[in-house]
């Protein structure tokens, strides 16, 4: 008997405002062997998660245009079929409030700007490849508020 194995998608979401850092994030996902899929604000994300949640890991900047990168971890968590997409989050902040705030709504891992390729790279190498990091989207009473 063989027992079928679901494989994990090669596509990754990438959600940014600003045309240069989205085409450096889509090349750099390129690079690591993923199809990258960028729009350009959150509303953008927000329909592409609502149409497909077939997505390896979802790259989101803080601050967008229409939803933030924010309130899309939030709608993810309101979707169990959304729920285990681990999302690095991208802000041009980096107090410790919030990255906290970050975390407890559900981001996997944070990523301050500015940053250099390599940085990116070995960030996103953790989200794709570290099984053990916790995904609070998934704990029982989070709930899609704003």
């Amino acid at each position: 008997m063989t027992i079928a194995v679901k494989q994990l998608s090669k596509r990754i979401l990438i959600a940014d405002d600003d045309p240069v850092l989205r085409d450096l994030l889509t090349n750099a996902v390129r690079k690591e062997g993923y199809e990258a899929v960028a729009v350009d604000d959150g509303r953008e994300a927000y329909r592409m998660l609502q149409g497909d949640g077939d997505f390896r890991a979802g790259i989101f900047d803080m601050m967008m245009p229409h939803l933030e990168g924010l309130d899309i971890i939030r709608y993810m968590n309101t979707e169990k079929r959304l729920q285990r997409i681990p999302v690095l989050l991208i802000s041009s902040e980096g107090d410790l409030h919030l990255m906290a705030k970050s975390f407890s709504a559900g981001a996997t891992v944070f990523l301050t700007k500015p940053f250099n390729l390599e940085q990116f790279q070995t960030t996103l190498r953790i989200l794709l490849t570290n099984k053990n990091l916790p995904s609070s989207r998934n704990a029982p009473g989070k709930e899609y508020s704003q």
